[in-house]
C-alpha cells in the first residue's frame, strides 16, 4: 500500500512560495533523490501547472536541473482538476470523487506518492488520506502568501528532524 506524503518549503511564519524562496544546491540535490525514489505525484491544478516547466528542456540548465526534470518525468502523476480536460506525457486526470481515487490509488501502488500543493492537501487532510507531512523550515519571514496548512491544522506527532542543509532543517510529522 501506498503512502502520501505531503511535503514543502516553507517560511519560519508559516507559507509557501516558490518564487520567495528556493532550495540551495544541497537542498535541491535532496528533491532529486526524493523524486527518483517516488512512486508518483499527485497534483492540484495549480502545482501541475507550475511543475510543467519540468517537461521542456532548457538550455540554461546544468546537470542537476536535468537530473529533477529527468525524474519527474519518469514518475507518474495525477492531476486533481475539474477545469482541465488533458494532461502532460507520463500524467493522468482525476476529475470526479476524490476520495474514491486516492484511496484506489494507495490501495494498487506501493512506495511513497508525493502530494503536491497546499490546496489539495487541505483536501487530503480532511478526507484523512496523508500518511505524513515534511515541512523544510527555511530562515526566511514573508509575512503573508499561501499557508503551509491551507485548512485546519489537523493534530500531528512529530516522528523526525533532521538538518537538511545548512539553514534549512526538515520536520517530519504523522497524524496524531
Amino acid at each position: 500500500m501506498a503512502r502520501l506524503v505531503f511535503g514543502m518549503n516553507q517560511s519560519l511564519d508559516g507559507y509557501v512560495d516558490h518564487m520567495a524562496f528556493g532550495p540551495s544546491p544541497t537542498l535541491f540535490r535532496h528533491f532529486i533523490e526524493e523524486a527518483q525514489g517516488q512512486a508518483g505525484s499527485v497534483y492540484g491544478r495549480q502545482m501541475y501547472e507550475i511543475m510543467r516547466y519540468w517537461d521542456d528542456e532548457h538550455p540554461e540548465w546544468g546537470a542537476p536541473e536535468r537530473a529533477f526534470a529527468a525524474a519527474w518525468r519518469k514518475q507518474p502523476k495525477w492531476v486533481v482538476s475539474r477545469s482541465l480536460t488533458s494532461v502532460g506525457p507520463n500524467a493522468r486526470l482525476v476529475e470526479s470523487d476524490l476520495e474514491a481515487a486516492i484511496r484506489a490509488l494507495k490501495a494498487e501502488r506501493s512506495g511513497e506518492i508525493e502530494v503536491a500543493g497546499p490546496n489539495l492537501a487541505r483536501s487530503l487532510t480532511e478526507l484523512g488520506l496523508i500518511d505524513e507531512y515534511r515541512i523544510y523550515l527555511h530562515p526566511v519571514v514573508l509575512g503573508r502568501g499561501t499557508p503551509y496548512f491551507a485548512g485546519p491544522r489537523p493534530p500531528l506527532r512529530l516522528v523526525a528532524h533532521d538538518r537538511v542543509d545548512e539553514d534549512v532543517i526538515r520536520l517530519t510529522y504523522v497524524p496524531a
